[in-house]
């Protein structure tokens, strides 16, 4: 029951946190893109595409190889064990 509400708890500070994030906004950029043409907008599309693209690759491909390294570990670990059991 304790770690019930404790969960609850912390899913209701995680919600109330993210609320300030969607209010920052830069002014500028956003004066810049609702005077902007097709193009321009089209342009800003791409450039937050370039720049959301590598770091999600490199977070991914970090994932799969501690998630490798970590079945290798295991995998001699359990080696070890039956060794030891001979």
């Amino acid at each position: 029951m304790r770690k019930s509400l404790g969960l609850v708890g912390l899913a209701l500070v995680m919600l109330l946190t993210v609320l300030p994030a969607f209010s920052q906004n830069c002014a500028l950029c956003y004066t810049q893109a609702a005077s902007a043409g097709a193009r321009m907008i089209q342009a800003l599309k791409s450039g937050i595409l370039i720049l959301v693209i590598p770091p999600t690759l490199a977070s991914v491909g970090m994932v799969f190889i501690v998630h490798r390294k970590r079945n290798q570990v295991r995998r001699t670990e359990n080696l070890d064990s039956y060794r030891l059991d001979w």
